[in-house]
């Protein structure tokens, strides 16, 4: 097990900080306070905001999803669906409320049983990943990664290849899940900042955090320690489900309808955030915190290049790709040193 991984353990002793360690723990910090630096400097509304408002909205989506990643990748997984998943989830939310519009009416009352209908969704594809996963004994990568093309193909099918509209009143009703503000904060934000606390105390304070941990660390160790490591690991996979609902449902309302585009490269964002955060794509340690400095890293590169006009829009994803590579090789370089 891990020296990290240990000092989590409970009864552990405490972890003991080295320089090193330290400069690698704030490393994500570092790099976002660069980022703040070199946008300022770039465009005198970077630092507006307006911009960083935008910035904020746009990423608690694909940061609300990360969340539910890290858990996954802590424990040694790996989802490549949610993008696909987010997709579907959309499609069949907004034809669920369309279906129920003549009995429940355009109000509140819809737009919540759309949004319970989306979070059953999410949890049911995350439990049947997890389950042919863990019980199936596939590799995580060939389950999600043909998750990703079925869930794909079931949107495209539905949308007969265009788009799946939400009626225009419940556009109406359900606007401020997306565009609302309390005391001036959007409420994407909102929901993002809540639930990466949330995330944080149940990996950090929790034991399901714990054992998601010490999974992820050394699987064989933890089924000796009497850990339901089976459970455990379906569990992440539900979580990472219910994160992705949670983000579509505050997707929806932006444009009030999907097409079979919908979520492209979600999954590459999410997986960006994550490791750059510094939770290990090998399992055993990870951090909610992280991936929240780690998605803003990414909204905030991705908002300098669109202000500076220096790369074209359309390599964002290349730039992500990159990102993942260097900091997976970081990672290596570290545990072999």
């Amino acid at each position: 097990m891990s020296d990290i991984a240990k000092a989590s353990a409970p009864g552990s002793g405490a972890l003991v900080w080295s320089p090193r360690r330290l400069l690698e723990a704030a490393g994500p910090l570092l790099a976002l306070a660069l980022l703040l630096i070199v946008g300022a400097s770039m465009s005198g509304s970077f630092l507006g905001a307006e911009n960083l408002s935008n910035v904020l909205t746009r990423s608690a989506l694909i940061g609300i999803i990360a969340i539910g990643a890290t858990f996954v990748i802590t424990a040694g997984g790996l989802d490549l669906s949610v993008g696909s998943l987010s997709g579907l989830v959309a499609g069949l939310t907004i034809m669920f409320m369309n279906h129920g519009l003549p009995w429940l009416g355009s109000g509140w009352g819809l737009v919540a049983a759309g949004i319970a209908c989306a979070l059953f969704l999410g949890g049911c594809a995350g439990l049947l990943n997890g389950v042919m996963i863990v019980k199936g004994r596939v590799e995580a990568f060939i389950v999600t990664l043909g998750a990703m093309g079925i869930f794909r193909s079931i949107l495209t099918w539905l949308s007969d290849g265009g788009s799946i509209a939400l009626d225009f009143s419940l556009r109406t009703a359900s606007r401020p899940i997306y565009y609302g503000e309390i005391a001036g904060i959007s409420v994407p934000i909102i929901v993002f900042a809540l639930m990466a606390i949330v995330g944080e105390v149940v990996l950090r304070r929790t034991r399901f955090g714990r054992h998601v941990a010490a999974i992820g660390s050394s699987r064989s160790v933890a089924v000796y320690s009497a850990i339901p490591v089976d459970r455990v690991r379906i569990l992440t996979y539900v979580v990472q489900g219910l994160t992705v609902a949670v983000a579509t449902a505050i997707y929806i309302p932006r444009l009030g309808t999907t097409t079979p585009s919908t979520g492209l490269m979600w999954e590459l964002e999410a997986i960006a955030a994550v490791i750059i955060g510094g939770t290990r794509l090998s399992g055993g340690f990870g951090r909610i915190w992280g991936t929240v400095a780690g998605v803003l890293i990414l909204g905030f590169i991705s908002n300098i290049l669109n202000l500076s006009g220096l790369v074209s829009p359309y390599l964002n994803g290349a730039f992500q790709g990159a990102i993942i590579i260097i900091a997976v090789l970081l990672q290596r370089d570290r545990s072999q040193g």
